[in-house]
């Protein structure tokens, strides 16, 4: 097995290279790779993600948002959180989460503290989460990867993963909460992240026959940036790919109640109606129909309405305020 090194913090790089490992890799050996993002909610491949992520306070903080090529559910990354990832020829182990965590779990009992599967795609300890594992088939070779929280901030984890309170209805696959916990509240004397990074390494790569570390040519690193920069930092396909949805934004304004109900496919508005007790200063209708086609986030939504007269129709609002209704 070949451990690729990998220090990049990059969420968008990580999982370009993820993909890069179990599609392009040369050869038919298996790798390895220990990783870690800045901030970042990772959202599963069948996920609506305005469903599973606090837009606002994502743009707050500057928390990127990336797609992964695997099922499941969303989940939040900091540099208190590291992830594995084992790519392997042949598919047979597909669902066979326990082959693959078991080298965290016996990593874990080196430092005095005891984990177990929880039957689905979980690790706990004392009965609470503190990684979650999710798998990935191409062709003949098998990707599984997995989180876990060593001193990760859980309170910023809380909050990015707290949609605000809209109705959205959605066919896409809704993330399951659990009680989580870090690895370091368990430890009964002081280990690093690195510490635990190099131990879990050694656990993962101690059973195989042939073993050797590797760092990324030229010739890698331009393809998985190629991915980065075209595919997993692009908005079609982190907001791009959700499934169809609708969406509700209603508010009561000094000059009225107002409530607009959006259907977005593909990640842009293929129906828009806007009700509310508010005077309209022209047919609404013709709003309406100037949001249809248009790509659903804010800075769209914005160029949009640069040249449309919004008071016309709305007289007692504004562009800042109707967008932040509409897209917050």
């Amino acid at each position: 097995m070949i451990e690729i090194t990998n220090s990049s913090c990059d969420p968008y790089f990580n999982l370009a290279l993820e993909e890069y490992a179990v599609k392009n890799w040369p050869g038919s050996q298996s790798c390895f790779i220990l990783w870690q993002n800045q901030p970042a909610v990772i959202i599963g491949r069948n996920q609506n993600t305005i469903e599973e992520i606090n837009q606002v306070y994502l743009q707050e903080k500057g928390i990127q948002v990336v797609r992964r090529m695997s099922g499941g559910g969303a989940v939040y990354h900091d540099l208190g959180n590291l992830n594995f990832t084992i790519v392997v020829n042949g598919n047979k182990d597909f669902a066979n989460f326990e082959k693959f965590t078991r080298p965290v779990i016996t990593a874990l009992k080196r430092i005095g503290i005891k984990a177990e599967n929880n039957g689905r795609n979980d690790i706990t300890i004392k009965g609470r989460k503190f990684s979650g594992n999710a798998q990935f088939k191409f062709r003949d070779r098998l990707l599984h990867h997995g989180t876990i929280l060593f001193n990760s901030r859980l309170e910023d984890m809380a909050e990015a993963l707290n949609p605000n309170d809209e109705k959205i209805s959605s066919k896409g696959i809704k993330s399951v909460r659990s009680r989580v916990t870090n690895i370091s509240e368990h430890l009964s004397t002081p280990v690093s992240v690195e510490e635990f990074k190099q131990i879990l390494a050694e656990e993962v790569m101690q059973a195989e026959d042939s073993k050797h570390s590797y760092q990324l040519t030229e010739s890698d690193l331009l393809a998985v940036n190629d991915l980065r920069d075209n595919k997993y930092s692009a908005w079609a396909w982190n907001y791009g790919k959700s499934p169809a949805y609708n969406v509700r934004k209603k508010h009561t304004y000094p000059w009225g109640n107002i409530d607009i109900r959006l259907d977005i496919k593909r990640g842009l508005i293929s129906g828009c109606r806007i009700y509310g007790d508010y005077f309209a200063g022209g047919d609404i209708e013709e709003l309406e129909k100037i949001l249809i086609g248009k790509v659903y986030q804010e800075e769209d939504i914005n160029k949009c309405l640069e040249q449309f007269n919004l008071e016309k129709y709305l007289p007692h609002t504004n562009k800042k305020e109707f967008i932040d209704l509409l897209c917050r």
